[in-house]
């Protein structure tokens, strides 16, 4: 087993690969009582493209969502109401990527981690169940679809990609999720949850051999084939469309402002471009950059102001979302200030406050077993340690995030969402 110090940041990771492929993380904090499991797989929303030995498979969107609900299910009961049983909070969530199931517990953290890694290897469905599920997600689905800041959301990713499956609502539509079949999900999980495709992240008093001699007992002995994914065609740098507009049930104007991004390369790349992106956001946007005081004081924005990065495979945006008298002044403030920025450089005395905020608000994230052993699962899957952001951080210049804003914040590259109020009849 390999002993993985992270001297910055205090913590110390264990790490091994099973002999069926899993890699297994963890964490010790003897100092604690509770402890915390997280089994993910690299399998999310927008993987409905698919080849697994040699057969292409093309499946409705939502069949991760659907198969996250389902996974509970055993042919001896419920699998949630087993561990709520032994004093544990489970629960789990499936994003655009990747697919995870948690629980944290006081105690019986032995006999809960079995528990996990059964009915998350194990699928057992039936028509009658999927059948009565449908209705569920599809409730779920249709609360969701009323939401006017979901749905500001979603067109904005509809705006800024033509191709990219991360346009597609993770958990489907009321249509998609009606092609679902027990033989849908059976074949879904036989590509995507073989051990080798998973990982297991572990946080709290707890001794690392006897998470992976669990890990040993419980899942399959071998590695089965992995599933080799396809987005569909690579996306041009331009966003798809400059401007959505909907109308919806809201008392003020919402909107989502995004910036199409380079697609990220894997490893610590990819690790590096999220830091310089998080930091540009900070010096362009952020609550102490000259712009933010502007369009508070005008006005155009309110408390409800929030903006973040995000990528997965293929892709990769900065947001920013709020409400807004009008949007469009907002839109034509963040580009005014870009090409200022590009100009004549952030402020000196900015940049160093950013900095080290953003560096002590990830610090502080670690105080956090859930935030620690996802975001080690979703960094594995990226292909980097999540604490390696520590040595990083220091050699990223204030040039580096500048060049990012002057490269991103364009307007080939900027894509507008609006959700107005209904007109009046």
């Amino acid at each position: 087993m390999e002993k993985c110090s992270f001297a910055r940041v205090g913590e110390t990771m264990y790490h091994e690969k099973l002999e069926n492929g899993l890699h297994v993380f963890v964490f010790p904090k003897p100092e604690f009582q509770k402890s915390y499991a997280f089994f993910a797989t690299n399998y999310g929303g927008m993987d409905m493209r698919f080849c697994l030995n040699g057969e292409w498979h093309n499946t409705p969107a939502g069949v991760a969502h659907y198969l996250e609900h389902k996974m509970f299910d055993t042919e001896e009961g419920n699998a949630l109401q087993d561990l709520a049983a032994n004093g544990a909070s489970p629960n789990a969530f499936t994003s655009d990527d990747i697919t995870g199931y948690y629980f944290d517990s006081t105690e019986k953290f032995e006999e809960n981690l079995r528990i996990l890694l059964s009915f998350v290897s194990v699928p057992w469905f039936t028509q009658e169940s999927v059948d009565k599920e449908r209705g569920i997600i599809g409730q779920e689905i249709g609360m969701i679809e009323d939401n006017p800041d979901w749905k500001c959301f979603m067109n904005l990713m509809a705006a800024l990609y033509k191709h990219h499956p991360i346009r597609v609502s993770v958990a489907g539509s009321v249509e998609s999720i009606a092609q679902i079949t027990p033989e849908t999900l059976y074949a879904c999980h036989k590509a995507f949850y073989d051990p080798a495709n998973m990982v297991l992240c572990v946080a709290g008093p707890v001794d690392p051999e006897r998470i992976c001699g669990v890990a040993r007992e419980i899942l399959p002995k071998e590695a089965g084939p992995i599933a080799a994914k396809d987005y569909g065609e690579k996306e041009e740098p331009r966003a798809a469309r400059s401007l959505i507009e909907e109308r919806m049930e809201v008392s003020a104007p919402i909107f989502h402002l995004g910036y199409k991004g380079d697609a990220p390369r894997k490893g610590e790349d990819r690790l590096r471009q999220e830091l310089v992106a998080e930091l540009a956001l900070e010096i362009l946007l952020g609550s102490s950059s000259p712009l933010y005081a502007r369009l508070y004081r005008e006005g155009l924005i309110n408390q409800e102001f929030g903006y973040g990065y995000e990528d997965s495979f293929g892709c990769a945006f900065m947001a920013a979302n709020g409400e807004s008298r009008d949007p469009e002044a907002v839109r034509m403030a963040v580009a005014g200030e870009a090409a200022r920025i590009g100009r004549e450089g952030a402020d000196r005395a900015l940049w160093e406050r950013v900095k080290k905020g953003v560096y002590g608000n990830r610090v502080r994230g670690l105080n956090s077993f859930e935030h620690l052993c996802v975001g080690q699962a979703q960094s594995f899957f990226a292909g980097y340690d999540f604490l390696r952001f520590a040595d990083l951080f220091d050699a990223i210049t204030q040039e580096e995030a500048e060049e990012l804003i002057a490269n991103w914040v364009t307007e080939e590259r900027t894509a507008l969402s609006v959700v107005r109020a209904k007109e009046e009849t």
